[in-house]
């Protein structure tokens, strides 16, 4: 032990001593124009394998038919899959872009996956032991002969350490950074001389989105900067038990080599084998959409890649919510204060179906130019979200509603910025293993009472900041229909709608009575006061709201209807 110990600490004092690999496209392009017996044979394999695909889009890229856009489709994923693992990623990181890529096209980029072939067991072996400074015999008890699974960029073992637990070994494919630093190259050099005749709707330059692109991958492949996401990630879930985090062993993780905790679970992919293990589907993907909020909305810190492979269901349940563990954390990204509470605003304008605000919002974020005509968004953005909330937020889809958005990025000037490529991805792959357990899932209707509950509460600064945004007009007035759409939203909650106003009444009035809540308690006394007259219309019509949301009876019977609907009737 103390030597495996040590032959590791040798091997990270001297990889922590070097420079880590960074995407650079200036350098790495004057790095592969001097050597041209590198780039020229690959240049060749790669016009060859495109040369078919263009053509194929030039000849029916402009086809009504759906049946020859779904071929096409197929065409460009088997060719990106063909052709390596930076061609895979190019392929996974177009399926986050609605503006850059056709609606019908991306399911098919969507069903890029990490089950692929794996390399060499030998070359396996020898980066462990160049990594690590030992050979696997001397650093675990037990390593098998053969992987669990295999990615684009790496494969994964189950070992077991001596007289100790099991764990995860993921090892990185050969040669993987040279691969990667010559092909992101020759992506940007292609791609730049090939956009003007690319069917793509861009909001920004192409080789702005090629190099957004190039520096995510070089951190994803640095297994340190993937350690390091691990334990940040883990810190922020410490005191929640619903969510587990692999515990990375740094004595025997490197730059190309990365050792966890194994994960003891089942994979979220398939509802029945759940149930057989006895399981709660309902109770996992609730952990998993509020796990996924509180990534973007509290913390500002998130999982990218959150697909059924990188979510394992675990034995026990608190409260209404099942036990989740995440693993891999390659593909983190941050997200701003700023826009934290931008998203968390958009949520509540939606809720109100106040699309003018909603459009603001938009703008905000960057998916609307600073000098758009927001009056001539407004009526689209009601027609494609409005009409698809219905009488209730458990009617909202959220695949739905980005299928339709990417349809109106065509006719007016959405775009999507590059910060909030992966957020999209984020989203919609949690929202698509939700539906995979439950096909009724509606992932809105968790994160709209998730969003009313914080905003009632006004549990931060920013929290109260947005709730009297929401609740007074700009002249001072209380905006009693907010606040009833919010607290109705709170009520409908599930598993037990009844009993969830009743912690968020408490928070909100001691809010209402601490010192956190003065500008509340001015604003209310301000709306007795109008035109220099008192005014009592506001607080009567909020007591008469109030009077009705907490009745006693209403809360019995709304709860009495949930353990049996038979008996409310």
């Amino acid at each position: 032990m103390a030597e495996r110990t040590s032959l590791a600490n040798t091997t990270r004092s001297k990889d922590a001593s070097e420079a880590r690999m960074r995407y650079s496209p200036g350098r790495d392009a004057r790095w592969l124009l001097l050597r041209p017996w590198i780039y020229l044979p690959r240049v060749i394999q790669i016009i060859w394998a495109l040369t078919g695909l263009v053509v194929s889009l030039l000849l029916r890229g402009r086809s009504k038919d759906s049946e020859v856009q779904r071929k096409l489709a197929r065409t460009l994923l088997r060719t990106l899959t063909n052709l390596g693992p930076c061609f895979i990623k190019v392929g996974q990181a177009l399926s986050t872009r609605p503006d850059l890529i056709r609606r019908d096209w991306l399911d098919e980029l969507t069903k890029l996956q990490d089950d692929l072939p794996s390399f060499d067991h030998a070359i396996a072996l020898q980066t462990v032991e160049t990594e690590l400074g030992a050979p696997v015999e001397q650093l675990f008890e037990e390593f098998p002969n053969v992987p669990v699974a295999a990615a684009s960029l790496g494969q994964v073992y189950k070992a077991r350490l001596h007289g100790q637990h099991w764990v995860a070994v993921k090892v990185q494919r050969p040669n993987l950074a040279f691969i990667l630093r010559r092909d992101m190259v020759l992506i940007r050099t292609l791609g730049v001389l090939g956009a003007p005749f690319l069917p793509l709707n861009l909001g920004f330059g192409l080789g702005e989105i090629i190099d957004e692109f190039g520096r995510s991958l070089f951190e994803e492949i640095d297994y340190y900067c993937e350690a390091d996401n691990a334990e940040r990630f883990s810190a922020l879930f410490a005191d929640n038990p619903a969510v587990t985090i692999p515990k990375v062993e740094r004595l025997l993780s490197a730059r190309r080599v990365l050792t966890t905790s194994w994960i003891h679970g089942t994979k979220m992919r398939d509802r029945q084998e759940l149930k057989s293990q006895r399981l709660n589907p309902p109770a996992l993907i609730r952990t998993g959409v509020i796990s996924g909020l509180q990534q973007l909305l509290e913390y500002g810190y998130f999982h990218a890649d959150p697909h059924p492979g990188n979510l394992f269901a675990l034995s026990g349940q608190t409260g209404d919510l099942g036990h989740v563990a995440y693993v891999d954390f390659g593909m983190m990204d941050s997200i701003s204060d700023s826009d934290r509470l931008t998203l968390t605003g958009a949520v509540v304008h939606l809720i109100n179906k106040d699309f003018s605000a909603l459009a603001n919002d938009f703008q905000e974020l960057g998916f609307l130019a600073p000098n758009a005509d927001l009056e001539s968004i407004i009526p689209p953005l009601r027609e494609v979200l409005g009409g698809s909330l219905g009488d209730s937020v458990g009617t909202f889809n959220f695949k739905a509603i980005t299928d339709r958005f990417s349809e109106l990025m065509y006719d007016y000037p959405f775009r999507v910025p590059a910060r909030f490529a992966l957020i999209i991805r984020a989203v919609v792959s949690q929202e698509g293993l939700a539906l995979r357990l439950d096909p009724d899932f509606k992932i809105i209707a968790v994160a709209y009472p998730y969003v009313a509950k914080r905003l009632l509460a006004g549990d931060t600064k920013e929290m109260r900041e947005k709730l009297l945004e929401v609740l007074f007009d700009t002249e001072g007035h209380l905006r009693l229909e907010r606040l009833e759409s919010l607290l109705d939203v709170v009520g409908s909650d599930a598993p037990t709608p009844g009993a969830e106003l009743i912690p968020v009444a408490g928070a909100g009035l001691r809010l209402l009575l601490s010192k956190d809540g003065a500008d509340l308690r001015r604003r209310m006394l301000l709306t007795l006061v109008r035109d220099d007259r008192l005014s009592t219309e506001d607080l009567r019509s909020l007591t008469s709201l109030l009077g009705r949301t907490f009745s006693p009876r209403r809360i019995a019977g709304r709860m009495l209807q949930q353990l049996n609907p038979l008996a409310a009737a």
